[in-house]
């Protein structure tokens, strides 16, 4: 038996993103496709990364390097421990009238968390630990991915959230221990 506040939590979650799915968004459905499908096997840090070390000398080289520990970190740990003890089933578009266009390839792995999420917010927490001032800017990407995977219907604002708290924690240990 569950308790009562998870049964409530959930009910919010499908009403969020029920709410998403029927709001008309043509203007960024195309771009939500895009952003998400950037940041599938974390290619969208990856680049980020590159930019951050060509362009931005040793701190930059620094900030790439940690940034993509922390992913490796958060990747494995929420692939491997979290997806499979979470084990929630993805949203279907279909019965929550996730509108066509904004649609991509529903992944085969389990909601809960977010891999996503967890590998955005893992690379921002990570750069900003040696860039603090790029970091405003790598947390608002990172914030338009997680909703890019709502927006898509791949996942529920939970599993989102719950990715972005799982990639932040795990990104402040990796990062301080990198330090050390």
């Amino acid at each position: 038996m569950r308790p009562s506040w998870l049964i409530d939590a959930e009910r919010v979650d499908v009403a969020v993103y029920a709410a998403i799915a029927a709001t008309p968004t043509p203007a960024l459905d195309r771009e939500m496709r895009a952003l998400t499908s950037a940041a599938d096997h974390s290619k969208l840090w990856l680049a980020t990364a590159g930019l951050l070390a060509a362009a931005g000398g040793r701190r930059g080289r620094a900030a790439a390097t940690t940034g993509l520990a922390c992913v490796a970190v958060t990747s494995a740990a929420a692939n491997l421990v979290f997806k499979p003890l979470g084990r929630r089933r993805r949203p279907d578009p279909a019965v929550l009238n996730v509108p066509a266009a904004r649609l991509v390839k529903m992944p085969a792995t389990t909601s809960f968390p977010s891999g996503h999420a967890a590998s955005a917010f893992a690379f921002a927490t990570g750069v900003g630990h040696v860039l603090p001032h790029q970091a405003p800017a790598i947390r608002a990407l990172a914030t338009l991915v997680g909703y890019s995977r709502v927006h898509t219907g791949v996942h529920f604002p939970g599993d989102v959230l719950a990715g972005s708290l799982l990639g932040t924690v795990l990104a402040q240990m990796t990062a301080r221990a990198l330090r050390r």
